[in-house]
Parts: C-alpha cells; structure tokens; sequence
C-alpha cells in the first residue's frame, strides 16, 4: 500500500526520521533504483518502512529540487505537489527585488506553499508571514524558513488572513489538484486558490500586490491595473508575475524576464496588449533567406515578438506566426538564430526523399502554425534510413507563411 505525502512528510519530521535524513548520503537515492536499494538498506537496518520511505522520498525530493534551488535544497523539506509549484530560487529573488526597491517592509505570503518566495523575501531583510492552508505544506514551510528570524508561519486560509499592519502582498494560488494520486494543472484563474478575482480585490484596495501565475493566461484574463511579467530561465517559461500598486512599475504593461547563461535581460512595452498584435502581410517562401529568428517563449507570451524583429533589423515571415528573419546574424538574448539553407514546401514524401538522399540520421523539427507532431513526423522521415551512427544531423523549421506551408533547413547559428 502507498504511503501518502502527509505520511511521507511526518514520518521525516519525527526525531528518528530527521536524524536519519541528515545523515544520509544525500546522493544516495539520485535514481529510482538507488531509491529503492536504500530503502531497503534502511529497513535491513532497523527503521520502520514509514520512516525508511519517508526519509529516501525527501533525498530523492532534494535531488529533484536542485534544478530550482541548487544548494538550498539539500537542508529543505518537499512535498512533490509544492516542489512542482516552487519558485525557482533566481527568481524568488526578483520578486524579492521589486518589494524592496519599492520600499516595503512587512509582507505577508499568502499560500506561501513551500517558502521559497519567503525565504527570499526574507533574505532581503523585509519581515514575512507565510500562511499555508495545508498542514502537511505548513510543517514543511516552517523548516525551511527556520534559518530566517524574520519569517514566520501561520497555518490558515490566505482569503481570511488579517492584512492589518502589513504594507505588501505575495501570492503564489495553488492552480495544481490532486487525483488519483496524481497532480493535475488547473488553467481557470478563477479555480485558482485564492482566486484571481481576490488578488484584484486585495489591490483595488489599496495593498501592493505581487502574484505568480503560470504563463498560460490568456491576456483577456489579465486585469488592467497591472504589469504582466513573464519569465524564462534557460529558455524554459516559468511564470507570469502580474504586479500591482507601488510594485508596478510606472509605464510599463507588459514585459519579458530573460534569465540565461549569459545574465539578466529585459524587455518591456508600456502598450497594452491589444496593441501588441503583429501586422502586415506575409512574405514570398521565395524571398525566405539569411537568418530565421525563434523569440524567446517570455517573449511570446508578452507580446513583444515585433519589438525583438526590429531590433535586429527582422520581419515577421507571417504576421500571425512568432517566427521571423534578417538578413544578418546580430546576437540578441530574445531570440535564438538559425542560418537558412534550404526552403522547401511542405510535402511528406518530398521530405523523405531528401532526408535519405543526404544521408540525415538526426532530425531536429520545430514547428509554429502547422498541426504537426514533431516526434510523429521525425518518425516517418527517418523511417528505414538505418543506422545513426555515420550520419548527418539536420534542423527543419516548419512554419506557415500566408496560405503556404514551408519547410526551412537551418543551421543553429553560433
């Protein structure tokens, strides 16, 4: 029988289990198979199989969470729905950044789930209540934020917290339910918890507001009072953070949060997003040449495609598609750049009868506006083609352009 999270969790917290966690090799259940050997070795050494799994399901938890947290994570304790919601600790930090620079000082979290927004917040040295509605994510926020004499946590429902005496708002809604032992996304901001509709109401009156949402929203579902930020780390999209009151930025709407190898980079448009539609009329497959621009995915969702195009001296190759082209390589961290080589139409036979007469054994396919499968596609091209070992790798972009569908041979630029 299953041991569930709530089970997993307390069994971590007893004396035995905490010991035991701290002890442990925290590389020593990096797989499922190192998993499941510890486990085992555990219970050999005479721990009960609650606190056997409740300690190999943290380091396995801890192992996961580095990717977000790097070396926090090795002291932190998880549940896997709130490590699946938990804010990237580089980001954390920029919310963190926008309630000190506009000045606040004690803020509440509202639905604080795991504490990394508050322990950035936190670190800063602003004052921060974290309030849980979930007992078992509550216990595990409240060790996390135990390094912290400025942070504190309160087990309660974020809509009936008293905000008297506090000058900020933060909030990250739970938008993930459980079933059947799995979590499922929720995509209805107003099915979100708390609602969208009550961060609104928090900042008509009157509070500074910041709250993170996932980067879905239609731009309909963004209320008119805030800026919209969507962020990307290493070209993932993580978050739309909308920002309100003092923590908005004066004449910015809407912007793009670029987080890379290569540091921090902003975009940003005081237009709202009606403005942000992209115009004009397609080009000719024919004229297709140069460079083929792919905009960051915080840069999509932002609306700020045509601002990256221009900047490079681009143009869109469709006005409703996020792809476009210049006719020089210029460096820019809003877009990854592809040398264009070949632009066929998009017909399947055609395209296999090239991938075997140039030998390709890896195929990389992007796609925008076409109802294709990348992976069903790669399938059927490469069909029959043999062995990878010796063979040619190769990039398509496919892409509509007007009526027609094209497909483009790239080389990743450098």
């Amino acid at each position: 029988m299953s041991i569930s999270d709530a089970d997993l969790v307390a069994a971590v917290l007893t004396p035995e289990g905490f010991a035991l966690l701290e002890s442990t090799d925290p590389d020593s259940a990096n797989t499922e198979d190192q998993g499941i050997a510890l486990n085992l070795a555990l219970r050999k050494a005479g721990h009960s199989p609650e606190v056997s799994s409740g300690v190999v399901h943290q380091i396995r938890l801890r192992h996961l969470a580095k990717a977000k947290l790097g070396g926090f994570a090795e002291r932190m304790i998880f549940t896997r729905g709130g490590l699946e919601q938990a804010t990237r600790l580089q980001v954390a930090a920029h919310h963190a950044d926008r309630f000190r620079a506009a000045g606040l000082r004690q803020i509440a979290d509202l639905g604080c789930g795991l504490g990394t927004d508050a322990m950035a917040l936190a670190a800063l040295g602003m004052n921060v209540t974290a309030v849980e509605l979930d007992e078992t994510t509550a216990a595990a926020a409240t060790i996390n934020l135990m390094p912290f004499e400025n942070a504190r946590v309160e087990m309660g429902d974020a809509t009936e917290f008293d905000l008297a005496g506090f000058d900020g708002v933060w909030l990250d809604p739970a938008r993930r339910t459980q079933a059947g032992g799995n979590t499922q996304r929720i995509f209805d901001p107003e099915a979100f918890s708390p609602p969208l509709s009550f961060v609104e109401r928090l900042a008509d009156a009157g509070l500074p507001v910041g709250v993170k949402l996932g980067p879905g929203i239609p731009h309909g579902s963004v209320p008119a009072n805030c800026e919209a930020q969507w962020v990307s780390v290493d070209g993932d999209v993580t978050e739309v953070a909308l920002w309100f009151g003092a923590l908005r930025r004066p004449d910015v709407r809407r912007s793009a949060l670029v987080l890379n190898e290569d540091g921090v980079h902003e975009l940003h448009a005081a237009s709202d997003f009606s403005d942000s539609s992209s115009v004009g009329t397609p080009v000719s497959p024919d004229d297709i040449s140069g460079y083929i621009y792919e905009p960051d995915g915080a840069v999509i969702r932002a609306g700020l495609v045509v601002d990256v195009a221009e900047s490079v001296g681009g143009s869109l190759l469709d006005p409703h598609i996020a792809y476009f082209m210049a006719p020089s390589l210029v460096s820019t961290p809003y877009a990854r750049a592809y040398r264009v080589v070949a632009v066929r139409p998009y017909h399947v036979k055609s395209l296999r009868s090239w991938v075997k007469a140039s030998g390709i054994g890896v195929l990389d396919i992007k796609k925008r506006g076409l109802d294709v499968s990348p992976e069903e596609l790669r399938k059927v091209l490469l069909a029959g083609t043999g062995s990878k070992k010796n063979k040619k790798k190769a990039t398509l972009i496919l892409t509509r352009v007007g009526d027609e569908r094209v497909a483009i041979e790239v080389e990743p630029a450098s």
